[in-house]
């Protein structure tokens, strides 16, 4: 358990979801009414003075239309690996795209012969290669 009070900052977890009900122009009393909840437990929930359940944080997040991550460590880690994965898709396109540029730059100064010579190669060496 103490782990958790090491990963978690309650203050900051609490300021999160204060921007989040002001953005949405909720006061504390509305938005409490909207969760059930008592205003003063709000109170303590935005100052980080006191935990929450897992249910109240659920939500608390769905009311403000934003991730429990989001909520917990200030970022949406789905997106934020969604993000990292496109981009290391885009880093191994661009690098596939130079390769096959590549191959086709050397097919192109070939004789007809010299590609079907080629390709009966690759044919040959393929099984090998995808082992």
């Amino acid at each position: 358990m103490n782990e958790i009070k090491k990963i978690l900052n309650y203050k900051d977890v609490g300021l999160r979801i204060r921007l989040e009900r002001e953005k949405l122009g909720l006061s504390r009393e509305k938005f409490a009414e909207l969760i059930g909840l008592s205003s003063f437990y709000i109170g303590q929930l935005e100052r980080g003075d006191r935990k929450m359940s897992v249910d109240t944080l659920a939500n608390i997040s769905k009311t403000l239309n934003v991730s429990v991550d989001y909520l917990l460590y200030g970022y949406n880690y789905y997106m934020e690996n969604i993000k990292v994965s496109e981009a290391i898709d885009d880093i191994y396109r661009v690098s596939i795209d130079n390769e096959i540029k590549e191959l086709l730059d050397i097919l192109k100064g070939s004789s007809k012969e010299q590609i079907s010579l080629l390709k009966d190669i690759y044919k040959l060496i393929l099984p090998s290669i995808k082992k």
